[in-house]
């Protein structure tokens, strides 16, 4: 069971980040001061309406992925300026061992939304890769998404989140070759991918599939097969809330085996991958030129 070191409020600068932080490692009546055991620097852009999910996600993810969370949630019409909170929390290990982790959750206000990099920057571990979630569509173009783009060795998205998928996927090409990306809604559909590759040789005359998922997940689908089958596969879509099935040229494929990670398993694979995913990359830019 975690245990809570301490939570620190209405902290409202930098410095004050930083101060917070060093004192916490030698917090008076604990046993010893705690082992920072981090892998790597992990943040998240939470717009407001994302907060409670994003909170879900990573109540579920601290035990197996210790990582100082910068966890960003921008208020562009609020006074300038930032508000910020750390709470650290640690989870026994082993006979008198514990791993601990440190979240810092920081509202970024007025004009700090638009320079989050300098906010950032100088909480980032030092030699570790740092993993940016980006919670709803990504702000191509603006000017927090570009900074944040360029300090970052991984950008994590989840092209669920997104009300237009075609103009988002063209859009998410254009960083392929600026930082590693990789899709929440394309690791949902792995299963799926496994299951249609057993069908080969069959599926390589395949004119036709119908998804029964997220628009999402039938997009990518169909731009994983035009990629790989170098040629026209149309996709016909039936929305739902997740991925149920799928229909090869009016045959239904039989369900794979096993159980559909759960949301923080999912957060948790990505934040495992470091490289390049030339699948992935080669699916977007199919179904972005559909």
């Amino acid at each position: 069971m975690a245990t809570a070191l301490s939570v620190a409020q209405a902290l409202t600068s930098v410095r004050e980040i930083e101060r917070e932080i060093s004192s916490l490692r030698s917090t008076p009546g604990s046993d010893a001061p705690y082992q920072r055991t981090s892998v790597m620097t992990h943040m998240a852009w939470v717009p407001e309406e994302w907060v409670e999910a994003a909170e879900d996600v990573l109540s579920g993810l601290a035990e197996r992925h210790p990582s100082r969370t910068l966890v960003l949630v921008p208020e562009p019409d609020g006074e300038d300026g930032l508000e910020a909170s750390v709470e650290v929390h640690c989870f026994p290990v082993g006979e008198g061992r514990q791993v601990c982790t440190e979240t810092i959750r920081i509202r970024l206000n007025g004009r700090a939304t638009t320079a989050p990099e300098s906010v950032v920057q100088p909480l980032f571990l030092p030699d570790l890769p740092v993993f940016l979630r980006w919670r709803g569509t990504p702000a191509f173009g603006e000017r927090p998404f570009e900074r944040l783009v360029d300090v970052i060795d991984r950008l994590i998205v989840d092209s669920t989140e997104w009300p237009e998928l075609r103009r988002g996927y063209e859009r998410l090409t254009a960083l392929f070759d600026r930082v590693v990306v990789s899709d929440i809604a394309w690791a949902r559909t792995s299963r799926w991918r496994a299951q249609l590759a057993t069908l080969w040789p069959g599926i390589a005359d395949v004119h036709r599939i119908r998804v029964v998922g997220t628009a999402a997940q039938a997009q990518l689908l169909g731009g994983w097969l035009r990629s790989r089958l170098e040629r026209a596969v149309q996709v016909e879509h039936e929305p739902a809330d997740k991925l149920l099935g799928v229909e090869v040229d009016g045959e239904p494929t039989p369900f794979p085996p096993g159980d559909a990670p759960n949301p923080s398993d999912l957060l948790s694979e990505e934040l495992d991958r470091f490289t390049r995913d030339p699948i992935y990359e080669d699916a977007v830019r199919a179904a972005a030129h559909t």
